[in-house]
């Protein structure tokens, strides 16, 4: 007989049936696991890489400003008003696109330090065995 989830019904089991299956349990509990930790790396390991992409892409924005406000310096000593407020202007458009982008990369790296950790769970799987074993 199986249950509405479709797992066998276990109650009429033996002792020795039911810690025969013991090994097999903790395999696929291992395996599960070793799955869960391979897919938090390649999680982490995702979102790591697009956060530095961003950060880079902050600096490469960052790094064309220096010559904007290098013209603005330039320009606003040699004629006194239009084309000095145009290459002023550039340079705060670069520096909002900067804080734009380092801030997509910090809230992707926000992003590793609140996801679970395979550590984790393979604490609560030992606390609820532990809680387990202090019932009986």
């Amino acid at each position: 007989m199986t249950t509405p989830r479709g797992f066998r019904d276990r109650t009429d089991d033996s002792l020795m049936t039911l810690l025969g299956e013991v090994p097999e349990l903790v395999r696929n509990l291992v395996l599960a696991e070793i799955d869960s930790a391979k897919k938090w790396a390649a999680k982490t390991g995702k979102d790591a890489g697009v956060g530095g992409l961003w950060f880079l892409a902050a600096l490469f924005v960052l790094f064309w400003s220096i010559p904007a406000l290098g013209a603005f310096i330039i320009i606003g000593l040699s004629s006194w008003w239009h084309p000095w407020v145009s290459a002023l202007v550039v340079f705060g458009l670069m520096l909002l696109v900067t804080a734009v982008l380092a801030l997509l990369g910090f809230l992707r790296f926000k992003r590793l330090s609140s996801r679970d950790t395979p550590a984790k769970a393979i604490a609560t799987d030992a606390q609820i065995v532990k809680d387990a074993a202090n019932e009986f």
